[in-house]
Parts: C-alpha cells; sequence; structure tokens
C-alpha cells in the first residue's frame, strides 16, 4: 500500500477553499496558497524551505495543483 504524503490539500469545497490536512488532522480551511504556507508554519514547518508546496513527496493536491482555487459557487 502506497503510503501519502504528510500533507493533503483536498478537493475545493462550495466556498472555494480547500481543507488542509497534516498527517490525518486537519489543520484549516484554504482559499489559497498563502493559507497552506501558514498552516505549514503553524504546524512547526519553521524554514519553508524545509517544505515546497510543489514536491509531491510532500503534499498531495487533490481535485487541482496549487494553483487551482475556483471562487465560491451560490
Amino acid at each position: 500500500m502506497a503510503e501519502h504524503p504528510p500533507v493533503i490539500v483536498h478537493p475545493p469545497t462550495a466556498s472555494g477553499g480547500r481543507r488542509v490536512t497534516i498527517r490525518g488532522v486537519i489543520v484549516g480551511l484554504a482559499h489559497g496558497r498563502g493559507d497552506v504556507a501558514e498552516f505549514l508554519r503553524r504546524a512547526g514547518v519553521e524554514d519553508p524551505d524545509d517544505l515546497t508546496l510543489d514536491n509531491p513527496d510532500q503534499i498531495e493536491w487533490r481535485g487541482g495543483d496549487m494553483d487551482h482555487w475556483p471562487a465560491p459557487t451560490d
């Protein structure tokens, strides 16, 4: 069974946000890459170079890549 990366950014919700989990724990709803980076900082990733947003070994983007942030639906 393949192991998932420690960070998963889930598909967009109707609000346009994407749930972020770190090691299976929900850490928040991101509305852009900056939010994801902030959640990582709060989780203890001190140096942003330690965890890059485009490294598939570290972050799995589901339902779109790191540039996919759709507008909220009514």
